[in-house]
């Protein structure tokens, strides 16, 4: 086990100081922004980007966002992150919107990715956090005309906290076609962290073992609906233990410092302290694995309970509080139960109470933000439906004058031809 790092988490966990820790890390991120012109975003705010960015304030760096090809704006909010270290790129991006799906795929198609990485639902808190950019069993296929893509949904496995689906890509122009692993976690809750890091780490080995994230293939592509609190965790976790295995020492893994460096390609990666909290726990646990400890993938699958039916659509509850003795029934790197509890007593109520002001804060800040994003939506869909209403009057304007015509000349033609008949008829007779 990593004494480093565990002993790290310990101390800042009996000292109650992951709120400051997370502090002077953000401010840290800060100065990484505005110190140098080498992170403008400018990109992003030009006007006719503005409705391909689901959040104002979260925005690609102009050095690292992905440029889409052969189109007329290559604009997508989406941020290549490298490590070169671990050999790990991974495109992370916003929970697509109505308008940017067919930008999605046509990113997925160009990066070569292998796999889609979700870790967010459609909705959550009565709030649209991605448009469903991919087939249901009934609808079994979507078709992106601007980009010219069909997706298919193959296969799909539900478990009781993620879904394992394979989907179809297809370049229509050119008919070729890819298969693409989609992994859904469907019961991490926005700004929160998951159940246990058993349950995540279960998941996390599972895109691992689809060689989705090996240098062999494009970046797999991880999103959130922001794209940088739930997947900068997923990313950092990663990582770490990439870097972890590759080391001679692995002990001499930076968390914090490898999280600076992230950020250096998108802004805002891990959004609360219970998040960065949630990733030390989670890579202590992940190390056990690389120490050699053959037996704990199978203990974080039993542990983890995906066999179960899942209980509800719904994602579980916000909390902004982590449990800080136990995860999923096993210690957190202490050797007995009293040791955690006197760590959670001596806790100051007054840290607590500002972690818990400062991310109500975020919170609320967020949730302006989804409504915004909604009311951009609606309005964005109400344009689209009238401009198809006026399409349709014009063409209707277009078309009458010359119907009329034909109707009144049609009317003229049919009286004659029945003045004629009966003339006709009367001369026979």
């Amino acid at each position: 086990m990593s004494i480093t790092i565990e002993q790290e988490f310990q101390e800042i966990d009996a000292a109650n100081e992951w709120q400051p820790r997370y502090l002077v890390l953000s401010k840290s991120a800060l100065d990484i922004r505005h110190q140098s012109s080498d992170y403008p975003h400018r990109v992003a705010k030009y006007a006719e980007n503005r409705n391909r960015n689901r959040y104002r304030d979260v925005s690609p760096y102009d050095h690292s966002r992905v440029i889409l090809q052969n189109t007329d704006n290559d604009y997508i909010n989406a941020s290549l992150v490298v490590n070169e270290e671990a050999q790990r790129n991974y495109i992370l991006t916003q929970g697509p919107l109505p308008n940017t799906c067919c930008h999605f795929w046509l990113m997925v198609w160009q990066q070569k990715t292998k796999a889609v990485v979700m870790l967010n639902r459609i909705v959550e808190k009565d709030s649209v956090k991605c448009e469903q950019y991919w087939p249901s069993k009934e609808e079994e296929q979507m078709i992106f005309k601007e980009t010219g893509f069909c997706v298919r949904l193959k296969s799909e496995d539900v478990k009781s906290y993620y879904t394992v689906r394979q989907l179809q890509l297809e370049n229509i122009s050119t008919g070729e076609s890819r298969m693409i692993f989609h992994f859904h976690y469907t019961t991490w809750p926005d700004f929160g962290v998951p159940e246990s890091p058993a349950s995540f780490l279960n998941f996390l080995f599972k895109v691992r073992e689809s060689g989705s994230l090996s240098p062999e293939h494009g970046p797999a592509v991880i999103h959130c609906s922001a794209g940088i609190g739930r997947s900068g965790t997923f990313s950092l976790v990663d990582t770490c233990l990439v870097l972890m295995e590759k080391r001679e020492d692995p002990y001499s893994v930076d968390i914090k410092q490898v999280l600076l460096n992230m950020r250096k390609y998108r802004m805002g990666l891990i959004q609360t302290p219970d998040q960065l909290r949630f990733s030390y726990m989670a890579v202590i646990e992940g190390s056990k694995y690389i120490m050699g400890d053959a037996t704990i993938q199978n203990r974080w699958k039993i542990l983890s309970k995906e066999d179960q039916a899942p209980n509800s659509e719904r994602s579980p509850p916000h909390t902004t509080k982590l449990s800080t003795e136990k995860y999923n029934g096993n210690s957190v790197g202490l050797e007995n139960e009293e040791q955690a509890e006197q760590i959670n007593t001596d806790r100051s109520s007054a840290g607590q109470n500002a972690a818990d002001a400062s991310a109500d804060i975020t919170l609320r800040k967020r949730l302006r933000e989804d409504r915004k994003a909604n009311t951009a939506q609606m309005v964005q869909q109400m344009r689209h439906r009238l401009s198809e209403a006026e399409r349709k009057r014009k063409r209707w304007l277009y078309w009458k004058p010359i119907l009329t015509k034909i109707g009144f000349g049609s009317a003229i033609f049919i009286a004659v031809y029945s003045c004629w008949k009966l003339y006709v008829q009367g001369v026979l007779i």
